[in-house]
């Protein structure tokens, strides 16, 4: 295993596409949503320790979830668990973990991935994700991992190469969440791939890339170095944390960046962002419907997602393609084909 080796996990979302399991108090990556007897941030934690060793291995989370960190990890560090005190979106948790790296190990290869992916094929990931660290290890890149697209997906961003036949290729462009024609029109060329969020770089070329493309943000972490990893830490990060912009990696680097390859992934993969997608992974009956629960019975029904936490029984008649979950005093009942509303249901019940 090389030492050098680090990983930093995104697990600040709140999930709120996964309402109402998935809460602001306990969101959907600190929650079995596989029904493996795993959270989606354990498996996270568990596909790397091939990788890199439990002390190499950095969390940033939101200052409400550091707990669920430490009871679901108790492995790891407590000085990596990186607490933000408000959301920023990528960029800024990004900057904040390279820079604590940077006081740790100036030689680090890093790889940064969300928390709440589904991956399965865990030896062709572990072996892909060992390519792609020895990529940056030995060239002044930033790498990304692509996703072959098996269907014309409409809820990812694209990643459009300069040679589709590479397994490492430059990247073109990003191209952002497009419409059905569009994403037919990409499956059917060739050389575009899914945005799976998960990076790669050295520690220098991270930290020149943030000087280079968002210097102020990278003043915010330089000018406070010597803070980092000291008791001083936690003060200066209430303070200098909320006045950063709320940037993604993507517009505040990546999409600047000339030195920009995208490494083509074989395994399967899901972002797990929707209920509509844990119905895709699911193992579902022969008329296309899946539970978690044993109580549950269908009659003249097809293609639906039954979740519930309860003891009760569940009958279900004649729907189609329906997500019916029951959780956190909360019954959902939404069309598949309707889940991008569940955030505006969200917001309708809480106002």
């Amino acid at each position: 295993m090389n030492q050098n080796n680090y990983l930093v996990i995104m697990a600040g979302g709140i999930g709120s596409r996964f309402w109402p399991v998935s809460t602001a108090q306990k969101p959907k990556q600190f929650l079995d949503m596989l029904g493996t007897g795993r959270t989606l941030f354990q498996h996270t934690v568990d596909r790397f320790k091939a990788i890199c060793p439990p002390e190499n291995i950095l969390v940033v989370t939101s200052e409400s979830y550091t707990r669920l960190v430490k009871e679901q990890c108790p492995e790891l560090v407590n000085a990596n668990i990186l607490a933000e005190p408000c959301m920023r979106n990528t960029a800024p948790c990004i900057a904040y973990a390279s820079y604590k790296i940077k006081k740790l190990n100036p030689n680090a290869n890093i790889v940064v991935s969300p928390a709440d992916h589904l991956i399965e094929d865990i030896d062709i990931f572990q072996k892909e994700v060992e390519k792609g660290l020895e990529f940056t290890a030995n060239n002044d890149a930033i790498l990304t991992l692509g996703i072959s697209p098996t269907k014309p997906e409409t809820g990812y961003g694209y990643i459009e190469t300069t040679d589709k036949d590479a397994d490492i290729a430059k990247v073109e462009a990003f191209k952002e969440k497009p419409n059905l024609a569009k994403a037919q029109e990409y499956l059917s060329q060739g050389g575009y791939y899914w945005n799976a969020g998960i990076f790669f770089w050295s520690l220098p070329t991270i930290i020149n890339a943030f000087e280079k493309y968002n210097p102020k943000l990278a003043a915010t972490f330089q000018n406070d170095f010597d803070k980092l990893y000291t008791k001083d830490e936690t003060a200066f990060i209430q303070e200098e944390f909320p006045k950063c912009e709320s940037i993604s990696i993507d517009y505040s680097v990546m999409e600047k960046a000339d030195n920009l390859f995208v490494q083509k992934a074989t395994f399967s993969w899901s972002d797990l962002g929707t209920w509509g997608s844990l119905w895709e992974k699911s193992e579902k009956n022969e008329l296309g419907n899946t539970t978690n629960t044993q109580k549950t019975n269908f009659y003249e029904s097809r293609n639906n997602l039954i979740h519930t936490n309860s003891i009760k029984k569940v009958i279900v008649q004649g729907l189609d393609d329906y997500i019916v979950v029951e959780a956190n005093g909360t019954l959902l009942i939404c069309k598949k084909q309707e889940e991008q509303r569940i955030k505006e249901f969200l917001k309708d019940m809480e106002g």
